[in-house]
């Protein structure tokens, strides 16, 4: 047992200490902080815009000021200006970077407004998109006079209808919290897969690395070939939260030290405003089941190669399943009462994230998410019991070796042991 023990540090302290790791961990600490500073960063750029500038030659000679009052009130950093030169002109300043475009109005034979906007680039949507608006808003106030309809007729002919939803279902989630939960989800889920992924891939690369090296004929002749792949699952698990602890710190500081900034918008869009604890405490649930299956698999499939360059082709179907997992939850987050959602959910490689899903959107009775637990729970022991005896006869196998028939030789070899 003392043995197992040191491989598992010995896995810890050499990850952790490797510059891909450090790299890692402050490129993503960089990102992490941006994000919970993203109002401040947002509102330090604007503070130094002067807007664009867009030029307007008003044909009509009606519909400039009016276009001025509305693109106050959609968008001020849109500032347009009354240009007095000729078209052929306004598109040289255009092309000289005096304006960001020009926007020629005019009138139809029916006296309602129409437009050409002109620009170096039409690649940015959201300057004539913002424009059209305003002309817009224009349009239906002048056909609304044409025709004798109030302000407030056509406030009423384009308000929205009343849409109600009522949940009959008892303890069902009320709209907002389905948004709330919605976006939640979302980001937890992008947690689930990028570490199950990662971290899996770690373990089947550092498999792979001491076989390359012969370091594994050292180790089998100490260690069982069980105690190492268990060691090394369970080394990469502590590496794993040290790196998600260190993400949640930083995290958690800088949003409790910009929680006024970010009411509303972003953060409450995703649900941070207030996280169910039983939300949290599934995820973390599934986090780790989720992970401890995938790296069984990884572990046992990383001990069937000889060569680093083989190992991502190995382990290419455990990170389609991932994948796949993670696209139908993406799915079910429109969906998630569908029987296909419902079925797939007990399949244990899609339960870590279609279950958590499940539970994160729909008021689930508390057999459900304990049975896919269940099921995870088996899975894993079923598998690390297959995964231990491949692995067993996997450690000993070297030269070119990178297709599952490989897996009949392994446990021959450990018969044979």
């Amino acid at each position: 047992m003392n043995n197992f023990w040191i491989i598992l540090w010995h896995t810890y302290f050499s990850k952790i200490k490797t510059k891909s790791f450090i790299i890692t961990t402050l490129i993503t600490v960089v990102l992490v902080i941006g994000l919970t500073n993203m109002s401040q960063i947002i509102n330090y750029f604007n503070s130094d815009e002067q807007g664009d500038k867009v030029a307007v030659i008003d044909e009509s000679g009606e519909l400039f000021q009016p276009l001025k009052e509305q693109m106050g009130q959609i968008n001020n950093t849109i500032v347009i200006e009354h240009y007095e030169g000729t078209e052929k002109e306004g598109e040289a300043a255009v092309k000289n970077d005096e304006y960001k475009g020009l926007l020629i109005l005019s009138l139809t034979n029916e006296s309602l407004p129409e437009a050409s906007y002109k620009a170096r680039s039409i690649a940015d949507s959201s300057l004539p998109a913002n424009l059209q608006q305003g002309l817009q808003q224009i349009k239906m106030q002048l056909a609304a006079s044409q025709i004798n309809l109030s302000q407030e007729q056509l406030g009423k002919l384009y308000e929205p209808v009343s849409f109600g939803k009522t949940a009959l279902e008892e303890n069902a989630k009320t709209e907002e919290e389905l948004n709330q939960a919605r976006g939640l989800v979302y980001v937890l889920l992008f947690v689930i897969y990028f570490a199950v992924l990662m971290y899996a891939n770690m373990i089947a690369m550092e498999v792979a690395t001491e076989k390359s090296s012969r370091v594994m004929e050292i180790l089998i002749s100490s260690v069982s070939p069980i105690k190492q792949m268990f060691a090394k699952i369970i080394g990469i698990a502590l590496l794993s939260l040290t790196q998600m602890g260190i993400f949640l710190i930083v995290g958690y500081y800088f949003v409790k030290r910009n929680l006024e900034s970010m009411e509303g918008g972003f953060f409450e869009f995703f649900g941070f405003g207030d996280v169910p604890l039983q939300t949290i405490i599934y995820a973390l649930v599934f986090f780790v089941l989720g992970y401890f299956l995938y790296a069984t698999l990884a572990a046992f499939l990383g001990s069937l190669v000889s060569r680093i360059e083989d190992v991502q082709q190995m382990i290419t179907p455990m990170t389609m399943m991932v994948v796949a997992g993670f696209l139908i939850a993406m799915f079910g987050l429109g969906q998630p009462e569908t029987t296909f959602i419902t079925i797939t959910s007990y399949i244990p490689f899609f339960t870590p994230m279609l279950m958590f899903m499940r539970v994160g959107m729909l008021t689930l009775p508390a057999w459900e998410p304990l049975l896919g637990i269940a099921i995870l729970v088996i899975s894993i022991v079923i598998l690390a019991v297959f995964g231990a005896r491949v692995y067993k006869g996997g450690v000993l196998m070297y030269g070119k070796s990178n297709s599952f028939k490989d897996i009949k030789k392994a446990l021959q070899l450990t018969k044979n042991e």
